[in-house]
This record gives structure tokens, sequence and C-alpha cells, in this order.
């Protein structure tokens, strides 16, 4: 299940609200992509803004590289199997 749908299923228009949100913290990630720590070797996280997701992504030379966008809450080796 997508956090999209979650959100939108309890409350009708927070999908769409979420759905903002990451693509907002996509862009300052994009537009400031150092701007962020880094959590694990060479890999960088970005909370979403009221909705307590996390945005984990690596620069690359030809720019940024999503690994995951998972809840805050969930065990870090789901983002860390993927990096």
């Amino acid at each position: 299940m997508d956090g999209r749908s979650f959100f939108e299923r309890r409350r009708t228009g927070s999908g769409a609200v979420f759905a903002a949100q990451v693509l907002a913290t996509l862009d300052q990630i994009g537009d400031m992509p150092e701007m962020y720590g880094e959590v694990g070797p060479g890999v960088r996280a970005a909370g979403v803004r009221r909705f307590g997701y996390v945005v984990y992504y690596r620069v690359v030379p030809s720019g940024v590289e999503v690994i995951a966008v998972l809840h805050g809450g969930r065990d870090p080796s789901v983002w860390q199997d993927r990096a």
C-alpha cells in the first residue's frame, strides 16, 4: 500500500496533500541535494513535512537517485538493503 492511498482512505483529500508534500521534498532535494545529512555512507535523508515519511537518496554525477520513500518508524534495514 502506498502512502497516498493510506492517507486518502483516512481522510478525503489528505492523499493529495501527502503527494504534494513528497513532491515538494523532492524539489528541495533537487535544488540543494547536499542540504540534508548523511544517514549512511553516501546516503542522505530528507523528512516529508507533516507526514512522518523520509526520502532516502544519494547524490550521483547525473543528479539524485532516490532509494526509498518510507515511514520514519520503519526498520532502517528496509532502505539499507536497497542502497
